[in-house]
């Protein structure tokens, strides 16, 4: 059995400007960051259980990528071509690739390959191959050339075959394919012809690879709809000779025969193989699993956008461009069996116990006679016993757990979870946990009365869910309007959308008392609950006093009140338990071009009751000379800042026809003015320190004693 996960978009802005989508999905040196590479300047480092970029890297305008970008697994490094000969390597800490090594080489680059366990291979236009580390220690080294005139590559791969790397790279010249296999322990590059497609006119579109014993299986999708295997020997008996291979047919009509782009194909493991493509003339684009033991559709999912004709395999996931959009589709493949292949396998069902617990028959135990037949049925009554024994082994508490969600109280759920989380964690601890999420969620969807909050707390507070392994978690709790949940989510998943944050923003400024934790608070709660802060006198807050009034023309209401000023902007415009539930919202990570639109749905009080309590810790921040807050995980100054920016950009012509608004405003733009007024001083004290620095630099020669005068104007 094999099976298609529900897939989301790992890019949220269409990739790159080239038509062909993205030059390459490659794997870092982490298991769930990959780095994607588009078709014009930049690479992108993705975390994919948090679809969110890690880090961005570009060229100059006017260079352009040529290779995808890949990680040198030995020392944590990226490498990428440009400009077909300029070779870049940089690390995360880099920013701009201008600045980072650069090696220019003396021919084109196809592809650059690395994997675990040995150093990246370049491998060049014109087929020759090249160590790294040999290539940048003599980077305008002469490159041979091994393909022949008007013969161009296809397709290459670089996999390990008994602990020594071997490349193998497919070319093309007047409709003929021919395969190049280098073996770098024994330095043997061997030529095949490949006789692929079985009509005249066939053209073969994609190219997969595994390794099996003695042979490499070189699968090929073919114009006319056919997958294709051709056995390519790993110890030829003749390295030097052009030997021709036949292929065989592996599977018949998975794809259309008539399309002639957007078709891809790749092995997921022994008997499984992915097929892009549309399985009829008239059909739109799908994406399939095949077992190619049994020549068997597993599975389907239609992409209505369409896609580029390029799919990439790593791990568990199938990458591929749907639409504009680079999407991400997990999928399991189980051991092949022919009930597996045929979607008639029953999940749990051993068909070996089965058997056995079939025959044992309890009643045959008559009595304690002496004679040989009593002895013998005796025995075979003990090995029936024995069988039994071990045919019925104990339930584990993962299993009891999951049984229990879908049918158990509340109250024995919570029993069934204490026994699970009392356990040793296992390697699949949170695909357990994220089961169990689903199945409660899906039991309140059907019983909206059954809602285990308690067991919910719990599983979210064991730290390895997120809002992908569990979405519809989330969007239960803004139905039942649980803010503690809704708290606790926004400080521990990372993955979280902008809508649903806004969301939680909107129930937050707007409920009533609740109970909720209130750590982020926690050290000035007792001022914030009173509603008022101790005054502060005379003291400059970051160079910005509140009671100072610089603004000549726009200020004259705040002149005429300065003592009302004074209160608004010392006091907490709202309780502790809000403020605890607002700093939650400070907490989560967001997009601002995604989290743009959405703040412009919330009603303009609340957003004005919003920017009078960032307001207000930005002068608690003032207090200190650290510009922190008191408190576990208190917001920082930067989240404080960026959150005032982010609703003024959103709702600034709304919230300015506010009246209440209006002192809220005057007071942020004294801010800013004083703010401007200080980086303009500490310009002018830079220029005088670089002066400064310049003669010291100039006065090498000091005495051991000496007395300078420097005159500053």
């Amino acid at each position: 059995m094999a099976a298609l996960e529900e897939g989301f978009t790992l890019t949220a802005v269409p990739l790159g400007s080239g038509p062909d989508g993205p030059l390459g999905v490659e794997q870092s040196d982490k298991t769930d960051q990959f780095l994607v590479t588009d078709s014009g300047r930049t690479v992108i480092l993705y975390k994919v259980s948090d679809q969110k970029p890690l880090g961005s890297w570009s060229v100059k305008q006017g260079q352009i990528i040529t290779c995808p970008a890949v990680c040198n697994f030995q020392t944590g490094e990226y490498i990428v071509v440009h400009d077909n000969k300029v070779l870049r390597i940089w690390n995360n800490e880099d920013v701009n690739l201008d600045k980072v090594f650069k090696a220019t080489l003396s021919a084109e680059v196809y592809r650059i390959h690395s994997i675990q366990g040995t150093e990246p291979l370049v491998l060049f236009k014109e087929g020759a191959i090249r160590g790294l580390e040999a290539l940048l220690a003599e980077p305008q080294q002469k490159i041979e050339t091994v393909i022949s005139d008007e013969e161009v590559i296809k397709w290459t791969k670089f996999f390990m075959v008994f602990r020594h790397p071997v490349l193998i790279f497919i070319t093309e010249k007047h409709g003929n394919y021919f395969a190049y296999v280098q073996k770098f322990n024994s330095r043997i590059l061997s030529k095949y012809t490949l006789l692929l497609g079985q009509e005249e006119k066939s053209v073969t579109q994609s190219f997969s690879t595994s390794v099996h014993r003695k042979f490499i299986s070189l699968m090929s999708l073919s114009s006319d709809g056919c997958v294709y295997e051709t056995l390519i020997p790993v110890h030829p008996s003749d390295p030097e000779k052009n030997q021709r291979v036949v292929p065989s047919l592996l599977l018949k009509s998975v794809v259309s025969g008539n399309a002639r782009s957007g078709v891809a194909l790749t092995i997921l493991d022994q008997d499984h193989v992915a097929v892009l493509g549309p399985p009829l003339s008239a059909s739109k684009e799908c994406l399939s699993i095949w077992n190619t033991k049994f020549q068997t559709l597993q599975t389907s999912k239609e992409l209505p956008q369409g896609t580029s004709g390029q799919l990439w395999y790593h791990g568990e996931n199938l990458f591929m461009l749907h639409g504009k959009f680079l999407t991400v589709i997990p999928y399991k493949c189980e051991v092949s069996s022919l009930a597996g292949a045929l979607g008639k396998l029953k999940h749990g069902q051993d068909p070996d116990i089965h058997a056995m617990t079939h025959f044992v028959n309890w009643e045959t135990s008559q009595g304690y006679g002496l004679g040989s037949q009593n002895s013998e049925q005796s025995k075979r009554i003990l090995r029936r016993r024995k069988i039994e024994v071990s045919v019925q082994p104990e339930v584990p508490p993962s299993t009891q757990l999951l049984a229990a969600v879908q049918k158990d109280s509340e109250k024995h759920i919570e029993v069934e979870l204490r026994k699970f989380l009392a356990v040793k964690r296992t390697p699949d601890f949170h695909t357990i946990i994220g089961d169990v999420v689903i199945g409660i969620l899906g039991r309140y969807k059907a019983e909206p009365s059954f809602y285990p909050r308690n067991c919910l707390m719990q599983l979210i507070q064991t730290r390895v869910l997120s809002y992908s392994l569990c979405p519809g978690l989330m969007e239960s709790a803004l139905e039942k309007t649980d803010v503690q949940i809704l708290q606790i989510c926004l400080q521990q998943f990372p993955d979280i959308p902008e809508s649903v944050t806004c969301a939680c923003l909107k129930i937050f400024l707007s409920l009533q008392e609740t109970d909720i934790n209130m750590e982020s608070v926690s050290d000035y709660t007792a001022t914030i609950q009173d509603g008022e802060i101790e005054q502060q006198t005379e003291i400059l807050q970051n160079g910005f006093n509140p009671e100072e009034d610089n603004c000549e023309n726009c200020a004259q209401e705040l002149i005429e009140k300065p003592q009302a000023a004074t209160e608004e902007s010392t006091s907490c415009p709202v309780t502790g338990k809000r403020a605890a539930l607002l700093n939650a919202i400070l907490h989560s990570a967001y997009s601002e071009t995604f989290l743009l639109p959405h703040l412009k749905d919330i009603p303009a009080q609340h957003i004005t009751l919003f920017l009078q309590y960032l307001y207000f810790l930005y002068l608690k921040c003032s207090e200190n000379a650290t510009m922190t807050l008191p408190g576990i995980h208190p917001p920082t100054l930067n989240q404080i800042m960026d959150w005032i920016c982010l609703l003024l950009d959103a709702n600034f012509t709304v919230v300015v026809m506010i009246p209440e608004a209006k002192r809220l405003l005057l007071s942020l733009y004294k801010f800013v003015k004083s703010q401007i007024s200080i980086c303009s001083e500490l310009n002018k004290i830079e220029v005088s320190f670089r002066e400064l620095q310049k003669l010291n630099q100039e006065k090498t020669n000091r005495e051991l004693y000496s007395i300078e005068v420097l005159e500053l104007f």
